[in-house]
């Protein structure tokens, strides 16, 4: 199980998964249905290349086991004003038939490891206060519960993260 770049490699596995996501929210994970096109975009998103406007440089990643999209996973490299009020540093999403088998959990640490990499000392991921299984993954990984306010007519969490080097 890995953490690779969005790559045509497991392009069968990733549209089957996004088929998985699509049938629950057509809005989640829409804007991947061209995988070229989205693997292109994630590598200027990571070089911070034709950013649209409010949109920070970011580091996209695919969770794989043995062949198989499992999950994608954004780390970005800093917060604005948006992604401090929601949303925060790291964004995680597993397909559905691939929940509750430890994959989230396994998905943020990794990512947690990637945040290094870029040299942040501290992350923010929020869940929403409803979302029991995100809770429990962000505080497996050393997330720390700093507030809870409401975003979009729902009540979210917002933790904190401390990297160590």
């Amino acid at each position: 199980m890995r953490l690779v770049k969005p790559t045509l490699k497991f392009k069968k596995s990733f549209q089957t998964g996004l088929r998985e996501f699509l049938k629950i929210d057509k809005r989640d994970e829409g804007d991947s249905t061209k995988v070229e096109e989205y693997i292109k975009k994630s590598k200027c998103y990571e070089k911070g290349i034709n950013l649209p406007r409010g949109i920070v440089p970011a580091s996209t990643f695919w969770l794989v086991d043995r062949g198989v999209f499992i999950g994608r996973v954004s780390i970005r490299h800093k917060l604005n004003k948006k992604l401090r009020a929601f949303g925060g540093h790291i964004g995680y999403a597993i397909r559905p038939s691939k929940r509750d088998k430890g994959y989230g959990s396994k998905i943020l640490g990794l990512a947690l490891k990637e945040a290094r990499k870029l040299k942040l000392k501290k992350v923010m991921v929020t869940c929403d206060d409803d979302n029991i299984a995100s809770q429990k993954i962000i505080e497996k990984n050393g997330g720390k519960l700093r507030q809870k306010k409401k975003w979009g007519g729902k009540l979210v969490r917002f933790y904190w993260i401390s990297l160590k080097f």
